[in-house]
């Protein structure tokens, strides 16, 4: 980057972390939410999982660069190549930050579900998947042009090694494999045995994509400890905003394969053909499959995250959110109406994501009087992981609440949970009401009258 835009970060890149007891400052941590039952509240944002908010350290940096904004790679004047600049070192940022081997390619995509999905178009002739019905949507369901192999939930880390091993063992040796695996499940916030599976791939002679959604905000992640050959996340869930995400790892499936998407950036030369089409001459770097104009905003949002955490140190960050996980589980704990949901059992390691159900409530139900009773913001449903929600809810619905969607079958509306996340810019206060609220409405029940409203629970006017 240049001196001048190094000036003109400098008062954000210099701050010193944050003491290891003290959340990272994030946007909304002032705001304010009015309650049914009267006066206001700061609100409580406990659904990181599904975005983080955006780190205040994030915003400052990016705010800094506004002025210097500029169009990227195709631009001669000062600001295009000061946004260059800044482009391509966010690349190195967050190859850094995963701790990418030399030879691996970081590509910027929009999310996640963007990544696998960029993924999925360049898997070789007859690639083998293996995914476990465990995954979030936006990895169990890309693979549409494989021979894809769904494997059933695991009830420990041990056996998730062992159902990948005997269904490797079962493949085509000679073609191309891939295993798709979540570092943190997004629904009970359990860690899975990343570098046991991947050894177990290599092995049979097949590599592996991690999802790493959920673990990156919440944990370090590296590709050679790891030993995965493809990492991704989005940047939302980092606490960076401005849609954007990566696919990091090796190059030569994502050389070797046609443009995810056709266009300008993706193409190093066109040229007529003497038969009135035209030939293409298209990068072998990572511009391959980053067509069009990118979205430098979200990519400098992106690598000032990945700044951010480092400085503030995961060391830090993970000693801190084990504290938080400890606050709510040990309170859910006391409600006995509550279930919480789990694959590994309640001794797991897990992230700051904890889902579950309460005895004669429906989810929606309970969902909307934390937020209009208490201004604290969960989520419930099934969370783009359905299949893993129904396995762990089993085969007995919850009763029918209050709220329902009435053109549901019976039952249906019901089966679903409710999720609490939570991270790096969470306060102890939060967790306190949160777990002080489930006692309160699972011991008198909700304060106001709540109605259906296009399959939604709200508070009734």
């Amino acid at each position: 980057m240049s001196a001048s835009l190094n000036t003109a970060c400098a008062t954000t890149t210099a701050a010193a972390p944050p003491l290891a007891v003290q959340p990272l400052a994030v946007l909304g941590r002032d705001v304010t939410v009015p309650l049914v039952t009267g006066g206001e509240v700061s609100y409580a944002a406990l659904d990181y999982a599904a975005s983080a908010p955006a780190l205040q350290r994030v915003w400052d940096d990016v705010a800094a660069y506004a002025p210097y904004y500029g169009s990227v790679h195709r631009g001669a004047g000062y600001l295009s190549q000061l946004s260059t600049d800044l482009f391509e070192q966010s690349r190195v940022t967050v190859a850094e930050f995963l701790d990418c081997r030399p030879g691996d390619q970081v590509v910027f995509t929009r999310s996640t579900t963007d990544s696998l999905n960029l993924l999925a178009a360049v898997l070789p002739a007859d690639c083998q998947v293996f995914v476990f019905e465990t995954e979030h949507h936006a990895s169990l369901l890309p693979w549409t042009n494989a021979h894809v192999t769904y494997l059933n939930a695991p009830r420990t880390p041990a056996e998730a090694v062992a159902t990948l091993e005997r269904a490797l063992a079962g493949r085509d040796p000679h073609g191309p494999a891939l295993v798709c695996v979540t570092g943190a499940s997004n629904v009970t916030g359990e860690l899975w045995p990343v570098r046991e599976l991947a050894a177990a791939a290599h092995a049979h002679g097949a590599r592996i994509v991690l999802d790493a959604a959920q673990l990156a905000p919440h944990h370090p992640v590296s590709v050679r400890e790891l030993d995965v050959d493809w990492v991704a996340f989005s940047g939302h869930k980092l606490y960076a905003p401005f849609g954007s995400g990566v696919l990091a790892g090796r190059a030569d499936w994502l050389q070797e394969a046609e443009p995810y998407l056709a266009g300008g950036g993706a193409s190093r030369k066109v040229a007529r053909r003497e038969d009135g089409g035209v030939e293409v001459e298209w990068h072998t770097t990572a511009a391959r499959h980053e067509a069009g104009s990118p979205n430098v905003i979200g990519v400098y949002s992106i690598a000032s995250a990945c700044r951010a955490l480092t400085e503030a140190g995961f060391e830090s960050l993970v000693e801190r959110e084990r504290h938080l996980i400890a606050k709510v589980r040990e309170g859910l704990a006391e409600v006995p109406a509550v279930r919480v949901l789990s694959l590994f059992g309640d001794d797991a390691p897990r992230v700051g994501v904890i889902s579950f159900v309460v005895d004669g409530w429906n989810s929606s139900h309970f969902a909307a009087a934390l937020s209009a009773e208490y201004g604290i913001g969960v989520r419930d449903g099934l969370f783009c992981a359905h299949p893993l929600v129904r396995t762990l809810l089993g085969s007995e619905p919850q009763a029918q609440g209050e709220c329902g969607a009435p053109e549901a079958a019976p039952g249906e509306r019901s089966l679903n949970a409710i999720r609490v996340s939570f991270g790096a810019g969470t306060p102890d206060e939060h967790v306190e009401r949160f777990v002080r609220a489930v006692g309160e409405l699972v011991a008198h029940g909700a304060k106001w009258q709540y109605r259906t409203e296009e399959g939604r629970c709200v508070p009734a006017v």
